[in-house]
């Protein structure tokens, strides 16, 4: 635990702009231009280049971790989800968010720049609160993880 703990301070000094949806971008089913990785020791982090972009997204994802308490059968949605949770509320939201900025019916598989799509989401519906919930919560409720692999 000792070492653990080292880590995550080593981290922390290291990441001061830890990005809010790196769980996404490191399954590699998200991208964002305002993010960059780094490696510490045989781990990988993802750290947000913009104060102002971040801010958008910390203020983003709050709404949909709340919005999508129903889809998700959560009777809370604290800072703290298990990670299969957190994974498709990100996941799930930005492909989502993608889906309605394209402006398609299929669910496509990687959210290009999450900046970009917050931003735009911004410029379009003038207010987090006003961006359209009800779709992307559809592809949360659809977004299924990676497979469990069977042991043999």
């Amino acid at each position: 635990m000792v070492e653990e703990d080292e880590y995550r301070a080593t981290y922390h000094s290291l990441n001061d702009r830890r990005c809010i949806f790196e769980k996404t971008i490191l399954s590699y089913r998200s991208g964002c231009s305002q993010s960059s990785h780094f490696f510490l020791a045989d781990r990988e982090g993802i750290r947000c280049n913009s104060p102002e972009y971040r801010q958008h997204c910390a203020t983003f994802l709050p709404h949909l971790r709340q919005k999508a308490r129903f889809a998700l059968n959560l009777s809370e949605t604290n800072d703290t989800l298990p990670y299969t949770q957190e994974i498709r509320i990100q996941t799930g939201g930005m492909l989502g968010l993608q889906r309605i900025a394209n402006h398609d019916d299929t669910e496509p598989d990687h959210a290009d720049d999450i900046s970009t799509l917050i931003s735009d989401g911004l410029k379009k519906y003038a207010d987090i609160n006003n961006f359209p919930f009800q779709e992307i919560i559809q592809s949360i409720a659809k977004f299924k993880g990676r497979k469990k692999r069977q042991r043999r």
